[in-house]
């Protein structure tokens, strides 16, 4: 295990957004939502010592994440920094007041312009993957999403997705079950290798109302510096 891989990531590169209640950032290809077995740092440590350093703050730094991002994934994270933002947004999430686009990229088109997917996921936290279904299964969850394709070049389909729930993995195996795996996504079916191990699916933007402020909030991410992206930008 390596402690301290991505210690040298410049967390003030990343920011998008930044109050005394939030905290939201482009999260890099490779970097971890919360840590995990591997001991990697993850987003969090890197922004609490971001904090720490740019405000001198002594101690241990308040820095919660409400959302997560798969290791491969980039795009928007929403980190909070203060007990009230913590309660505040993570109901925001829990009542679907909050809107999350993703952009994907696939080598497969899909099989309508733009649908609305309806599934059924069975994790198996063993593999550290999900099942899809048409229909209920014991300890399913109900997964939902919206998608268009917003352009293709080069064989390569953009995808924008808007997220209906939230459920581990959720886009990476919907659009697997139909047929169009991210590019780079080896867990669910596509072949490509990417240099960064990273697989072409990216947090674009999130909206919703400030919890503490209450005003109306969108932040976009610009894409990573991946080939396959920068076809599209």
């Amino acid at each position: 295990m390596d402690s301290k891989l991505h210690e040298d990531i410049d967390i003030g590169d990343l920011v998008l957004y930044e109050d005394n209640h939030l905290l939201i950032l482009n999260k890099p290809v490779g970097v971890l939502s919360q840590m995990d077995k591997t001991g990697d740092l993850s987003i969090i440590e890197l922004a609490a010592k971001y904090i720490k350093v740019k405000f001198e703050k002594p101690g241990e730094v308040f820095i919660r994440a409400v959302q997560r991002l798969d290791r491969p994934v980039s795009g928007c994270i929403i980190l909070t920094r203060t007990s009230k933002a913590t309660e505040r947004m993570s109901k925001i999430i829990k009542e679907r007041k909050i809107t999350k686009t993703y952009h994907a990229l696939t080598t497969r088109k899909p099989p309508k312009p733009k649908d609305r997917l309806i599934h059924h996921l069975v994790k198996d936290s063993r593999k550290n993957t999900v099942s899809v279904y048409q229909s209920p299964k014991h300890d399913s969850k109900e997964a939902i999403l919206n998608y268009h394709v917003l352009a293709e070049k080069e064989g390569i389909y953009q995808l924008e997705i808007d997220l209906e729930t939230g459920r581990p993995h959720q886009i990476r195996a919907q659009l697997s079950y139909i047929g169009c795996s991210v590019i780079g996504d080896f867990k669910y079916g596509d072949k490509t290798s990417q240099k960064d191990r990273s697989i072409c699916l990216h947090s674009h933007s999130v909206s919703f109302i400030h919890p503490v402020r209450k005003t109306e909030l969108l932040v976009t991410a610009p894409y990573p510096n991946n080939l396959n992206w920068t076809l599209f930008r």
